[in-house]
């Protein structure tokens, strides 16, 4: 197992082009069941999540070709129906195989979810808009068993709440049902925009993309598109770096991003008093003067991303005074606050509240993530640190991060990936090793 090893203090400066979306390549990857035959994307990630979406493709009887972003993925026959659990506890989204296959194929078995362990995030919103659509759902044995024997039918889904899987899931459903099906209470992030647009290359009738009303026409069939479909960017991936600019007190551009996804980030890092230029395909964050404390709140979109809540954490480390963040999405999401404080980090966790006091500066450590977001605000506070950071477990950040180290390389970070020397820190002497586990 690799770490990465980081030499922190240094203000990065550069560009940084930014990768297509994990978030919407997955469920663009798996929506092609909708619609047999051969299917072509541009901007596709090399990430560990997309590799596993391709791997379930594949066992289901759907072969891929990549390379370099571009995909071929040929969905003319499907041999299984079935999700099983070996590829699905290594990533959730695996969970989004619930509706395309029952769509294709009239039933559909998928293993109960895995991913990163950031609270409960249960399934029932998918399974009641899929009995909304005709299905019969049982849970045995660890796995979702759905089945639509008369076939899939319209129906008005109203959800507790705006889950992005969920309308994934249920959208895809609906787009070869019969009749009109509504999803009310849906989920607006870009990314649902970006499978609707891709779903619309294929046949199907949508309205309301963008708002929190979806309305589709079923048809009877689908078919693949003509032209190549384009992952959008990843605006993740992009407030990352954006963050890493801000936090080095650097000046860090990010290209190849549509700016209106980052409205969110952008207005937090001018709050905390960075300078932010915006242009058509690139955002420019620079700093020089100190961080000034904010104060945020995740929201479902438009509101701040919860996927970018502990890289806004790592900048207020630094601020000048208090910072409170507050986590609305998932209960488990400050799990990286206690490797935070080995860095020399001041937070105080109340609740789904972290209060955050700014610390004059941060002092390498080793660190450890337990999930993919977590590990960025780790490298994150690791640039930002006087001396060594090494961050283990990278299967976190291989699952959201393309080419990771090499781009911030690329801007100037004393930054490698190396091997994780675990049989030399376990014959370390004792003493040491409990001044590392203080």
């Amino acid at each position: 197992m690799d770490k990465i090893v980081i030499e922190g203090g240094l203000p990065l400066h550069g560009e940084v082009p930014i990768a297509g979306a994990k978030n919407a390549a997955l469920p663009i990857l798996i929506a092609t069941l909708v619609a047999p035959g051969e299917h072509r994307f541009t901007n596709v990630p090399d990430l560990v999540d997309v590799s596993s979406m391709l791997s379930l493709l594949g066992r289901i009887g759907c072969p891929s070709l990549g390379h370099k972003g571009d995909v071929r993925l040929d969905t003319s026959r499907v041999s299984f129906c079935e999700a099983p659990y070996d590829l699905v506890r290594k990533m959730r989204a695996s969970v989004l195989a619930l509706g395309p296959l029952l769509a294709r194929c009239g039933e559909a078995h998928v293993s109960l979810p895995g991913g990163c362990a950031i609270g409960v995030r249960p399934i029932d919103q998918h399974l009641v808009g899929l009995e909304a659509l005709g299905a019969e759902v049982e849970l045995s044995g660890g796995y979702v068993h759905a089945r639509a024997p008369r076939g899939l039918r319209g129906g008005r889904i109203v959800l507790d709440v705006p889950t992005v899987t969920g309308t994934e899931n249920i959208l895809m459903a609906a787009v070869t049902a019969k009749g009109e099906s509504v999803i009310e209470n849906a989920a607006r992030e870009p990314e649902i925009t970006d499978l609707v647009k891709f779903l619309r290359s294929l046949g199907a009738h949508i309205e309301g993309d963008g708002t929190s009303t979806l309305r589709i026409q079923g048809r009877t069939s689908l078919s693949p598109a003509a032209q190549p479909h384009r992952i959008l960017p990843d605006r993740i991936e992009a407030g990352t770096y954006m963050v890493a600019g801000a936090i080095t007190g650097g000046d860090v551009t990010v290209t190849r991003v549509d700016p209106r996804d980052l409205v969110p980030v952008i207005e937090k890092l001018r709050a905390a008093g960075c300078d932010v230029e915006v242009g058509t395909d690139r955002v420019r964050v620079r700093r020089t003067g100190g961080i000034r404390p904010v104060d945020v709140t995740t929201r479902p979109h438009p509101g701040f991303p919860t996927d970018m809540q502990a890289q806004l954490m790592a900048l207020t480390t630094l601020a000048e005074g208090r910072s409170v963040i507050t986590e609305t999405i998932f209960e488990n999401r400050f799990m990286h606050v206690p490797e935070l404080t080995r860095l020399g980090a001041d937070i105080a966790v109340e609740g789904n509240r972290a209060v955050v006091t700014g610390v004059e500066g941060l002092t390498g450590a080793t660190v450890m993530a337990t999930d993919l977001r977590a590990s960025a605000s780790l490298v994150l506070c690791g640039l930002a640190a006087q001396g060594r950071t090494e961050v283990l477990r990278l299967y976190h950040l291989d699952r959201g991060y393309e080419a990771l180290v090499e781009k911030l390389q690329a801007i100037g970070a004393r930054v490698e990936r190396v091997p994780d020397d675990l049989r030399e820190r376990m014959a370390a002497p004792a003493a040491h090793r409990m001044t590392e586990s203080a």
